[in-house]
């Protein structure tokens, strides 16, 4: 499109009530691959025939305005999940031939999670090209994790809509490979793997309770419990909170690839307090 064609004229006859912070309140979106959005889509390797969907992808709800056909960037982060959902479960299944199901969903569940797509969204610097409310921008909103991780999955979504799964593909290829060979080395225990699982599927992050805590106090030995929405709770005893954790933990996860129940008076004899 060239410099100055008009993507949504209706955008720039009215001042935004409020303030606006960002690049689209510096630049228009009239201005297409000018600017600061111009040097984004050159890092995300993407010349966007329709560059008003990388400025949706990166308007917060507080800079929204419907009325104006400017939206914040809620639907396309809902539709890039589906696509990095998509994209990662089909390079797991080519990374890991062998590897069962259960494993390669706890992988995905670890690529896909929101501390993911922070790392590549501050990679990307993705906050600098936020269009925030003012009030949102003092705030932090542009160092805000859950913002800029939903903008990442956003402009996941604008790239699928604009230049197909090709394009979808080879960004996210292009910037998950490094995560899932890091992640083939690092050891994760069983607290970290069920908090990844509950974050892939967008539920709570998992709850500990201790259930009860028996014996003298220089030899004592705790229930733990964790519950996770939707999974029948998990128990499991130790000389140590942190270790009955893990060990609940384990059971749950136990629980969740089997498909069976968990055993609640398992008793977690490994593992440093």
């Amino acid at each position: 499109m060239a410099h100055g064609d008009p993507i949504l004229p209706a955008f720039h006859q009215r001042e935004i009530t409020g303030g606006v912070a960002g690049p689209m309140a510096d630049q228009g979106w009239d201005k297409g691959h000018h600017g600061l959005l111009g040097a984004l889509a050159e890092d995300l390797g993407h010349r966007f025939a329709r560059p008003e969907l990388l400025a949706e992808a990166l308007t917060h709800r507080s800079a929204a305005q419907p009325d104006l056909h400017r939206f914040g960037y809620e639907r396309l982060e809902f539709l890039g999940d589906r696509v990095l959902d998509l994209v990662i479960a089909d390079l797991l299944l080519e990374s890991f031939p062998d590897v069962p199901e259960g494993d390669l969903a706890r992988r995905l569940s670890g690529l896909v999670r929101r501390e993911a797509l922070e790392e590549v969204a501050v990679a990307l610097d993705l906050g600098r090209f936020l269009t925030l409310a003012e009030s949102e921008a003092r705030t932090g909103g542009r160092e805000n994790a859950g913002i800029r991780a939903d903008a990442c999955e956003a402009v996941i979504g604008a790239l699928y809509l604009d230049g197909g799964l090709a394009v979808a593909r080879r960004f996210i290829l292009a910037n998950w490979r490094p995560l899932l060979e890091k992640a083939g080395t690092a050891a994760r225990d069983p607290k970290t793997r069920l908090q990844e699982w509950a974050q892939g599927r967008k539920l709570p992050l998992p709850d500990y309770r201790v259930v009860d805590e028996a014996g003298p106090a220089h030899d004592p030995v705790f229930t733990m419990e964790v519950v996770v929405e939707g999974e029948k709770p998990a128990r499991a005893k130790a000389g140590s909170k942190r270790r009955a954790e893990q060990g609940a933990a384990r059971q749950l996860l136990a629980s969740i690839d089997g498909g069976g129940e968990s055993d609640e008076s398992a008793t977690e004899e490994s593992g440093d307090d």
